[in-house]
């Protein structure tokens, strides 16, 4: 059998169940079988990427021996394996996966390209094993929503329902790798989707629940931060927990705006071999100075909160000081300022990996030192459990990093089996969540999107708007007339069409001008005057034009602006495309609205 005959074989009987599951399986239950595959398949992926991960890293650490030179070349050696494999092998974009989860919903109709279902864990895979600064749950969120998109497109399912099997994917991929339900659905919530009902609740939460299940049969209870609640919170240490949330927050604000400058500068470097040594340089400098950079940072969360931060210094160059207050907070404290440096210069120089595992790691720290600081200051009378601040420091800077509250605190709660913490954890999420939304309207993850006009948000008008593009609205029917047409002639043209405007263009295509019906009327019954006056004359130029590639909410503005009812589209050349009226566009707000808000 030929791979012809073979592929044809596959879509006839492709065909055949989707008929079959049309006429005997409802589309809300098809959902549900769906997400509980997805969930099972986030499942397995999670474990096969944690046992890649941790099984490369226990070799090239047992190899290495304790010798810290070796911690100068993997890393390098890590980022340069996965630039090549993206750049030669790949070749297409697969970095910061929950912003290109979010373009995809925001711009491509949720559709999200097949390799994306194990690109990021090959790329991710080999970065972080090789000790890369980043973590494995983006790109495996990544590949939770490309698994969901290409399930849905494969069985044929409308806009509304693959974005539903997008966050499946996301709930899924979450709830696989920190065995974290809650959590998967929350995220999803917060930052993925807009409006959810209970038809579109069952299926993240059952998506999120069975890929946890799969998760804990796979590999066992055992939770990721070894966390035993011994020091019971004190209500009046409240004040302290609100100062910490305000240090979060203001933790998150140097975070993501030193991210997004370094990530900005670093791109701006075309070079692919200079922005490769420049990273490789920045990264294995860190690392050789601050140890505790080396990886996911998981291990030196655990040790925190174990009490052990002494062996942090271990392998640095401020190892006979670790009996120093000072010394340690110092460390600690660079520690926890150039960890963004060390993450960027790990996804610029070619790796792949997310935020999830730096911002818990940075907060963590953060929370530790804070407890740390108050402990030694003797005049505050003040005991703080440092293992209690550890957790409060993560979903503190979590919740404000992502601009997602109840993710810090279902996140932190899930992860450690902190749940007596809860309510300290709900303070100092939101106090942090609220100290950077000052500062910082959009998350790391939304900034790009959001500078350029296509962040889906929790707005339901905006979310509709930004789903459009003038593509949709585009009225191309108009009669073209040109400068030199003489007024008898535009009468001809009057005569045979239904629209009151006409533009005029050049021999270039290019929009130079307008004819309203209105304006020449005093003058199109005077037959005199049809060889005396021409099109260039009578033409007023157009005030305001569009661009096809201008966000539909700018456009609304204009429009909200303008008081105008239709305006004039031109490319980057100024040549004419259309006209898009606010008639057309409020018919296609109504469409998209059906097809992507409005649940069965």
């Amino acid at each position: 059998m030929t791979l012809d005959s073979l592929k044809t074989s596959s879509q006839t009987l492709l065909d055949r169940f989707i008929l079959w599951r049309e006429r005997y399986i409802s589309e809300r239950y098809f959902i549900l079988l769906l997400s509980l595959l997805i969930g099972i398949t986030m499942a397995l992926l999670s474990s096969l990427l944690k046992q890649f991960i941790h099984g490369i890293e226990h070799l090239l650490l047992g190899y290495a021996g304790g010798r810290s030179y070796w911690y100068l070349i993997f890393p390098v050696v890590g980022i340069l394996l996965s630039g090549l494999f993206v750049r030669y092998l790949l070749r297409d974009d697969i970095g910061h996966g929950v912003t290109k989860v979010l373009s995809s919903i925001s711009q491509r109709k949720s559709r999200i390209k097949p390799h994306n279902t194990w690109s990021s864990l090959v790329a991710s895979g080999l970065t972080i094993s090789f000790g890369g600064s980043v973590g494995a749950e983006s790109p495996i969120v990544l590949t939770g929503a490309a698994i969901g998109s290409n399930f849905g497109r494969i069985f044929r399912l409308e806009q509304r329902n693959l974005m539903l099997l997008i966050g499946c994917g996301v709930a899924g991929a979450l709830g696989g790798i920190f065995k974290a339900p809650i959590t998967g659905l929350v995220f999803v919530i917060e930052v993925l989707l807009l409006d959810l009902t209970m038809s579109s609740v069952l299926p993240l939460l059952l998506s999120s629940v069975s890929a946890a299940a799969v998760s804990y049969m796979l590999s066992g209870q055992e939770i990721l931060f070894r966390y035993q609640h011994t020091d019971p919170y004190s209500t009046s240490n409240f004040p302290l927990m609100i100062l910490l949330g305000i240090f979060c927050g203001l933790m998150a604000l140097y975070f993501s705006k030193t991210m997004f400058r370094l990530e900005g500068q670093f791109k701006r470097m075309a070079n692919y071999r200079n922005k490769f040594l420049a990273s490789a340089l920045v990264l294995s400098s860190l690392i050789f100075f601050f140890p505790p950079l080396y990886g996911e940072g998981y291990s030196t969360i655990n040790l925190l909160l174990s009490g052990q931060y002494g062996q942090l210094l271990e392998g640095s160059l401020l190892e006979p000081f670790a009996g120093s207050f000072w010394i340690v907070f110092a460390f600690l404290l660079l520690i926890v300022l150039l960890k963004v440096f060390a993450s960027v210069a790990t996804n610029s120089g070619g790796g792949c990996g997310g935020l999830f595992a730096p911002t818990l790691f940075v907060g963590g720290l953060t929370g530790f030192l804070f407890s740390f600081l108050i402990n030694f200051l003797s005049f505050t009378n003040v005991y703080l459990p440092s293992k209690n601040y550890v957790l409060l420091g993560m979903a503190g800077l979590m919740a404000a990093v992502m601009h997602a509250p109840l993710t810090g605190v279902f996140l932190i709660a899930e992860l450690s089996g902190g749940y007596a913490m809860f309510l300290p954890l709900m303070v100092v999420s939101i106090t942090a969540y609220g100290t950077i939304r000052i500062f910082m309207p959009r998350s790391i993850y939304a900034l790009r999107l959001d500078e350029q006009g296509k962040l889906l948000t929790h707005q339901k008008d905006t979310a509709v708007l930004t789903l459009m593009n003038v593509e949709h609205v585009l009225e191309t029917d108009f009669d073209v007339v040109h400068p030199e047409m003489s007024l008898g002639e535009l009468v001809k043209v009057f005569s045979t069409t239904h629209r009151n405007s006409f533009p005029v263009v050049n021999a270039d295509g290019v929009l130079v001008g307008i004819v309203e019906l209105d304006n020449i009327r005093n003058i199109m019954f005077r037959p005199e005057l049809y060889d005396r006056h021409t099109v260039g004359h009578i033409m007023t130029s157009p005030r305001i034009k569009v661009r096809p590639d201008m966000p539909m909410v700018r456009i609304m503005q204009i429009f909200d602006e303008s008081k105008e009812w239709k305006l004039p589209v031109v490319d980057e050349a100024g040549r004419y495309r259309g006209f898009i009226s606010k008639s057309k566009i409020f018919n296609n707000y109504r469409e998209v609205l059906n097809d992507t808000f409005i649940g069965d």
